[in-house]
């Protein structure tokens, strides 16, 4: 006996509802099949790693965790445009924009600075969306091997500034050794 449905494209479908086998009805071809498979994968290289010890290797197209770099003199280049969070499909990204003073010249490149600056990791998809929408280069996904650390408290996986910002012993030594060559 068949039967036509219609499916939500509105294409009729034909729907057989054939009588099922002994063998069909206890299911017992299928618990061996399933035994099978089982037995099949029992005497397989195992594929697990032992984490601490080894570590397996990172694919070319890895995007660490997120940092905001620092230009040739130490300054912050994000300017808080705010393109990063629109652009964000996870919406983790939140700024605050702030005019930079007189007196912080030596600390922000542009007029306007993040002066709150937050990703929330628990809702980044890491995409690379973010650092492809920068105009200035800001916000980079490390190829390091550095990782979002595990951890118990929600608030503490959402990165502020003074998780994100590149330390300066690392722009200065970016600064040196592009002087090098």
């Amino acid at each position: 006996m068949s039967v036509q449905q219609i499916s939500l494209s509105g294409r009729k479908i034909e729907v057989s509802n054939k009588e099922m086998t002994f063998l069909e009805r206890i299911y017992l071809w299928t618990i061996l099949k399933g035994l099978w498979t089982t037995l099949k994968h029992l005497f397989r290289r195992k594929v697990t790693i032992k984490y601490p010890e080894e570590t397996r290797t990172m694919s070319p197209v890895y995007r660490g965790q997120h940092m905001l770099m620092r230009d040739d003199e130490g300054r912050e280049r994000c300017t808080a445009c705010g393109l990063c969070a629109l652009s964000c499909p996870a919406e983790a990204i939140t700024m605050k924009a702030a005019e930079r003073k007189p007196e912080e010249k030596h600390l922000y490149r542009e007029e306007k600075y993040a002066e709150i600056y937050e990703i929330n990791m628990l809702r980044c998809i890491f995409c690379g969306l973010c650092e492809e929408a920068c105009p200035k280069e800001a916000i980079y996904l490390t190829k390091s091997k550095k990782i979002v650390q595990a951890n118990y408290e929600r608030e503490d996986f959402i990165y502020g500034k003074d998780k994100l910002v590149m330390p300066l012993e690392m722009a200065i030594k970016n600064t040196q050794s592009n002087k090098v060559n």
